[in-house]
């Protein structure tokens, strides 16, 4: 079996996300140009990632989520440059939309909240609890020792 190499799988990726941004855009009813427009773009910018010709920076897919009204963890998941991740999404897309870290900045804060996460976890599951019933015994030691 012929496996494809990276810039293969760039490519698919970039189509990928040209289909989804297209399809959004369709069900908005928004054009082409008032999404070039509303992304601060040139005109020939969403056309070309549609078709899989660019692949948009992250900093262009949160323009393009806000003007079609979606979540730009959508776009960052459907382009590659993040995998879905557990938690709060809020969170993952505040520090996403961030314009004043860089995309390594990102990654880096992702990383260590997803590793807090796992983490947290791991340390539920040896004690053989869930949050709810840990919280639970934290209240009853809290008002016990009152």
């Amino acid at each position: 079996m012929i496996t494809d190499g990276p810039r293969e799988q760039a490519k698919r990726s970039g189509a990928a996300i040209g289909e989804f941004i297209r399809e959004q855009r369709v069900q908005g009813q928004v054009s082409m140009r008032q999404l070039a427009r509303l992304a601060g773009v040139s005109n020939p910018y969403p056309s070309q990632i549609e078709r899989g010709l660019r692949k948009p920076s992250a900093e262009i897919l949160q323009q393009i989520a806000k003007a079609l009204r979606i979540s730009a963890e959508q776009l960052y998941v459907r382009a590659g440059s993040l995998e879905f991740r557990e938690g709060n999404q809020e969170l993952v897309a505040a520090i996403l939309g961030d314009e004043d870290l860089g995309e390594r900045q990102k990654q880096v804060l992702l990383d260590i909240y997803e590793s807090f996460r796992r983490e947290n976890a791991q340390q539920r599951a040896e004690a053989g609890s869930d949050p709810a019933v840990q919280n639970s015994a934290q209240m009853s030691t809290a008002v016990a020792t009152d």
